[in-house]
């Protein structure tokens, strides 16, 4: 059953047969009225029938529909009980109140929606005592309540229901959405009873309250109720009615708004404070459980004042908000605790990282000092390195080993000084830095801090120089007073173990560069790749792809030749990824339930891998004159190329192509230059030289390709092109050379040598100064290699060219 409101209008227009206010002969009338003992029962959801008082009601339930209508045949009178709960849809017994009205049929209505109306009017109230049916609705067994309470006489009660009648008519004049023709009607009232029962059912307050107001059997009694509700509605609309005559009315939207933010905030002042006082309680109380500095406490109460004096309504309230926000939530002086314990450091590493024996042990070495200086005020740590050789991971390694935090900032790509420094909180959208966001983040003032990528930050523009930012970061003198341009206060960062990472140094500034310590990180051997994907790459493959081991069984052959064909790398990335795509191949046939070989076999790569796309030697041959194989470094890792010489009937010009760089045609013009003023001892007719044209070439011409250490390469593909004399078979070179014919040393000794080993190479020419790189070398990467430390270029050639010529040499005069 729904209650729905009408109008006076509404129910005159019916054309009924009832007026809504009750005389006093209609008053004498009801009370003479019997109440019959048993009564039809019809639940009422949205609201409360007070006698006397005639309400429509919308009728729903197919129940209520067959109870209306066989009583408006019948006596038209009814029992009207509210229900407990409004959201039962089919009520039992214990979800109706046990209070109710006698109620009189007046009307039913079929309106245009389809729904049934009925006008019905309240007589007496009345008790259940009993249910005695349920279907096909509720009858009952009740009875009256009215006999019991009698019109008191005296001047307290007259006085009483003058003063109710008094506060209706106030509330009405007050309230924008009651009709002023309600006092004509409140007015016209003359039985006291009928006055208190037609108040109590338009009352703003819940169906609970109205039900209690009909339970009060003492007239008096529920008038005093009837009284205190009005008074305190009265009050509201009072309160309303003061907000609007603060506020200036204004029908643009933006005065409007202003208004309305103003109401709010005064009835929140009304009710004791509003959202934005449990935020600034909120600040103070974490505020209370930071340790910081008396500078730091000292702005943060005067920002919080700032905040206080500001409307929450104000765009600049939430900016204010956010910066103290940041402010409570920084780790301010706080540390997490260190392992000091240098063999479990050890251990983690050597869990974590196969290999890399030198490395763990400056890493170790670092730890020591940090054990017993107990501070940090050492040289940043830089891994430099190839892809995939691990050097982020090695960050991680000791966060973990000394029981730290780990934060990674990738500076690649970097060219706003604003990103690590932060904006002034005045710009719209101002942030802090990067470096005070991942402290908030991590929650500590010493986290391992990697800085990934370090040679990857743009260098000075119109944005700044994020490089130069770096530096007050990563000086160990000054990043105790680190300022960030949004937090406005210095933070220390010297408690942070700052690593950073790079795969050169070459882009690096030399004032960063000289503010860490470099570490560098070479390309692993086969051995050591074998090793590494057995232990780390294998095992995590398979766990990603929910594969067990004995599903996919590789064996020492398989992943070597994975390596051979099917990666040139220093490090383990692309070995990674070829490993992966050999058992997604095998999930296939374990989620399809396909029958398969759980071993592979060395056949089985072809297919999954494709054509193998490396070969080793790379076809090194020494059956054709002037082709000499070099050495390269790259950033990722050593490579060997050939360097290719040939002669054609000409005027002496010199080609160079390949896309080499300026030093490296610098280098091939000192070769030729060399050759031609040591023709003599080389056995060379310097009359050649005007009548051959000399063509230098370097293979895979998209690549480009610069630096001095393919010196020797050209002086000797050059001599071998003139002399038509063959190359030592498996050898291979690097040097920087001068016009004087001296070998220079050249870098990335230990990349290059790692290239040669990877293409089978034996024999290597070095400058007798490479030798102290070779001495550091492991010797474990230098095993089955031959090296040929030289001093001058003739040394080169006697070395690197055989006293035998090649087949079918051609005739140079």
């Amino acid at each position: 059953m729904d209650n729905k409101i009408f109008g006076l209008s509404d129910i005159v227009d019916t054309e009924t047969e009832f007026f809504p206010l009750l005389s006093s002969e209609d008053e004498e009338i009801m009370n003479a009225e019997d109440v019959p003992e048993e009564l039809p029962i019809l639940p009422l959801r949205n609201t409360v029938l007070f006698p006397g008082v005639v309400i429509p009601i919308t009728v729903g339930r197919d129940k209520s529909i067959k109870l209306i209508k066989e009583s408006y045949a019948g006596n038209k009178t009814i029992g009207v009980v509210a229900q407990r709960d409004s959201e039962v849809e089919d009520p039992k017994v214990e979800d109706l109140q046990t209070i109710g009205t006698v109620a009189r049929l007046i009307k039913i209505l079929q309106m245009p929606d389809g729904n049934t109306t009925a006008i019905i009017q309240g007589k007496k109230r009345f008790e259940i005592t009993e249910i005695i049916q349920s279907e096909p609705y509720y009858k009952a067994k009740i009875a009256s309540l009215e006999n019991k309470s009698k019109t008191p006489q005296s001047e307290n009660f007259d006085a009483l229901i003058s003063s109710v009648k008094d506060l209706s008519i106030q509330i009405i004049e007050k309230s924008p959405t009651i009709p002023s023709e309600a006092v004509f009607a409140i007015n016209n009232i003359e039985s006291p009873v009928f006055l208190v029962n037609f108040i109590s059912s338009n009352l703003n307050v819940e169906n609970d309250i109205k039900q209690k107001l009909l339970e009060i059997t003492d007239l008096e009694k529920r008038a005093n109720m009837a009284l205190e509700i009005m008074t305190k509605e009265l009050q509201m609309l009072q309160l309303k009615h003061d907000i609007q005559k603060k506020v200036k009315v204004d029908m643009d939207k933006q005065q409007r708004d202003f208004m309305l933010n103003q109401q709010l905030k005064t009835i929140q002042e009304e009710l004791g404070g509003g959202p934005h006082d449990n935020e600034i309680r909120e600040l103070n109380e974490k505020a209370a459980a930071k340790n910081w500095s008396e500078n730091t406490a000292e702005v943060f109460k005067n920002e919080m004042i700032k905040l206080q004096r500001m409307n929450p309504a104000a765009a600049e309230y939430s900016i204010q908000l956010g910066y103290l926000d940041l402010f409570v939530e920084l780790p301010w002086n706080e540390y997490s605790e260190d392992n000091h314990d240098l063999k479990n450091a050890m251990e983690v590493l050597n869990n974590d990282h196969f290999g890399l024996e030198k490395v763990k042990d400056r890493i170790i070495e670092h730890l020591a000092v940090l054990k017993l200086k107990n501070n940090l005020k050492s040289p940043i740590l830089c891994f430099v390195g190839p892809p995939g050789v691990g050097k982020t991971s090695l960050g991680k390694s000791i966060a973990n080993a000394l029981g730290r935090k780990f934060v990674r900032m990738s500076l690649g790509g970097v060219r706003d000084e604003a990103e690590l420094r932060g904006h002034r909180k005045t710009y719209i959208g101002a942030m802090p830095g990067r470096v005070i966001q991942s402290l908030k983040k991590v929650k500590t003032s010493n986290p391992v801090f990697m800085l990934d990528e370090i040679d990857k930050v743009s260098g000075n523009n119109y944005n700044g120089d994020p490089q130069a930012a770096l530096l007050e970061i990563l000086d160990p003198e000054q990043n105790n007073t680190f300022y960030d341009n949004y937090l406005e206060v210095e933070y220390d960062l010297s408690n942070i173990m700052f690593i950073a990472t790079a795969n050169t140094l070459s882009t690096v500034h030399p004032a960063l560069r000289d503010r860490m310590e470099i570490i560098n990180l070479s390309g692993y051997i086969l051995e050591e790749k074998i090793e590494i994907a057995n232990r780390h790459l294998l095992p995590k493959q398979l766990e990603e792809h929910g594969v067990v081991s004995n599903q996919v069984k590789f064996n020492k052959r398989i992943i070597e030749k994975i390596i051979d064909d099917y990666t040139r790398e220093a490090g383990v990335r692309l070995l990674e990824k070829q490993i992966a795509k050999v058992i997604r191949n095998r999930a296939r046939f374990i989620a399809m339930e396909e029958e398969y070989e759980p071993k592979l076999h060395v056949n089985d790569l072809v297919n999954i891998l494709g054509t193998p796309k490396y070969q080793k030697d790379k076809d090194i041959t020494n059956k054709v004159a002037g082709v000499v194989t070099g050495l390269a470094w790259t950033a990722v890792g050593g490579e060997i190329l050939f360097i290719e010489v040939s002669l054609s009937k000409g005027k002496g010009l010199l080609k160079l192509t390949g896309n080499l760089g300026d030093v490296m045609k610098e280098s091939a013009g000192l070769a030729y230059e060399y050759l031609k003023s040591h023709h003599q001892e080389l056995g060379i007719n310097p009359g050649i030289f005007e009548k051959w044209n000399v063509h230098i070439h370097v293979p895979e011409g998209a690549t480009p390709k610069d630096g001095p250490s393919a010196g020797i390469t050209m002086l000797t593909a050059l001599t071998s092109a003139f002399t038509q004399r063959k190359v030592a078979p498996k050898l291979a070179m690097t040097g920087e050379i001068t016009l004087r014919g001296k070998v220079l040393p050249v870098g990335g000794i230990k990349e290059k040598i790692l290239a040669a080993k990877r293409a089978k190479i034996k024999d290597i020419i070095l400058s007798k100064e490479n030798k102290r790189d070779i001495d550091e070398i492991n010797d474990d990467y230098i095993s089955g290699l031959n090296f040929i430390f030289v001093d001058d270029m003739m040394e080169v050639i006697d070395n690197a060219l055989l006293n035998k010529k090649v087949s079918k040499p051609l005739t140079i005069d």
